[in-house]
């Protein structure tokens, strides 16, 4: 499937209007914050805009153009199948199809790791942009949201048809999918603005981030359930990853894995995430004004 990107930018010219030319911009020295919250809002087009821009530039010039969504989900399943439901064992003690269980894992894991590494490189990769026009910077990893969103769309819809492929069928606390979906969207904007602001003044980030969201694979139960964690301190640790209770919450959501979530340990690491996320919007703030210098 090819993907036409002038058409897709026709038709967002159409319904995108990046500023509204009636509205009037003031910018105070020394008083930009207390408007900053503000043009988040005004902007809110342009945030419209950059997801627009991104998905369509993401698969341009591909050959099978979107189904990438669909083909990277598949063969982490079928890896992660072998490894740990081949080779480790697992799957033979699964109630489900050990591909579901893999698959249930990967929705929200995809969603959360693109993201991350798109927004960690947004500021970087509109350098032009940033020297250019003023506009609140935070627009960039922010928007990223939106691809990380496209491609969960597309996996999700991969999802339904192999649960009815296996006879799996939906219930209504499938529901609970949209908060667990807003969480890893909340860790995974926490995270990026960390990896964004940092990213442009120390460029070693674009190597130790790759390696941070790998590891976090395999730190999270994407190919394994949660009961496999041996009880004591690496418990405790492995529950602070706020993708943990995610990942638990989807499958129990979608394939009513009896397991469930561990909501205490999942509360605990989702104050975290907001701790992050706080402290990551303070030091983005904090950097913004030297974004267009140094980039």
């Amino acid at each position: 499937m090819l993907l036409r990107v002038p058409a897709l930018f026709r038709a967002a010219r159409q319904v995108i209007c990046i500023v509204p030319l009636s509205e009037e911009i003031v910018i105070e020295a020394g008083k930009a914050g207390r408007r900053y919250w503000q043009d988040l809002w005004r902007y809110r087009e342009l945030f419209v805009f950059f997801a627009w821009r991104d998905i369509a530039v993401r698969y341009k010039q591909t050959v099978i153009g979107v189904a990438w969504a669909l083909l990277r989900p598949v063969l982490n399943m079928i890896v992660l199948t072998f490894v740990f439901g081949n080779l480790a064992g697992m799957a033979r003690t699964e109630k489900f199809s050990f591909h579901l269980l893999v698959l249930a894992g990967q929705l929200p894991w995809q969603f959360f790791s693109s993201t991350v590494n798109a927004a960690s490189q947004s500021l970087v990769g509109n350098a032009r942009l940033l020297s250019k026009i003023y506009f609140p910077r935070l627009m960039l990893p922010a928007s990223t949201l939106g691809v990380g969103l496209a491609d969960f769309l597309i996996a999700f819809i991969l999802m339904l048809g192999m649960m009815v492929w296996f006879g799996v069928g939906l219930a209504p606390r499938a529901l609970f999918v949209l908060p667990f979906l807003l969480s890893a969207g909340i860790a995974s904007l926490a995270l990026g603005t960390w990896f964004a602001a940092l990213n442009v003044t120390y460029r070693d980030f674009r190597f130790i981030i790759p390696i941070v969201v790998q590891a976090g694979l395999f730190l999270s139960p994407v190919g394994y359930p949660s009961d496999k964690i041996a009880p004591g301190i690496e418990q405790f640790l492995y529950n602070l990853n706020p993708l943990v209770g995610v990942i638990d919450g989807f499958r129990w959501a979608l394939l009513g894995d009896a397991r469930g979530v561990y909501w205490e340990p999942f509360l605990v690491s989702q104050c975290l995430v907001v701790l992050v996320l706080i402290s990551g919007l303070w030091y983005f703030r904090r950097m913004e004004r030297t974004f267009a210098d140094v980039v």
